[in-house]
């Protein structure tokens, strides 16, 4: 029987942009884990919602079948959407402008590779639970960065 890696990301940016953070909550079977870290430079809210999934991917040690929860409609329409055709661009958009954070894009696509991700989207702030501690654990991470360099408390041993 396959176990699915059940994974919720955020991302947070206070102000926006400013220092970020991203929290992720992963589940596999009974056990569950919580990352989080921080950007105390200037960071935007859009590359904090990037960075929890490659975050959370990167825990991983072997391909995995997950299904990936985010509030972020541009994480979820990038990836599932609008990434092949940036691809085959030249990572231009449509209207021949550069991808904005192409660089996290990038990093992700690579990430998503090793697993089989299906990608969901949860309304944030609408009281779901793993989704609302994902969103504490980015504040955190955001609260941590403004003004020092933030470590990532909480980031698990590496899990299957």
């Amino acid at each position: 029987m396959t176990v699915v890696v059940e994974i919720f990301t955020d991302g947070a940016c206070v102000p926006n942009p400013g220092p970020g953070g991203w929290g992720a909550v992963l589940r596999y079977g009974t056990h569950e884990r919580d990352l989080y870290g921080g950007e105390p430079g200037t960071t935007t809210n859009n590359r904090m919602e990037l960075t929890a999934p490659i975050r959370a991917l990167a825990v991983l040690t072997r391909r995995s079948v997950v299904h990936l929860h985010t509030d972020s409609t541009y994480v979820r329409n990038g990836i599932t959407q609008w990434l092949p055709r940036w691809k085959t661009r030249g990572w231009r958009t449509a209207a021949g402008e550069p991808v904005k954070n192409d660089d996290l894009w990038r990093e992700l696509d690579a990430a998503v590779r090793g697993h089989d991700v299906t990608w969901f989207w949860v309304k944030g702030h609408s009281g779901h639970p793993e989704n609302e501690r994902a969103d504490r654990l980015a504040a955190q991470g955001c609260a941590e960065a403004g003004g020092r360099r933030a470590r990532e408390s909480h980031t698990p041993e590496r899990t299957p």
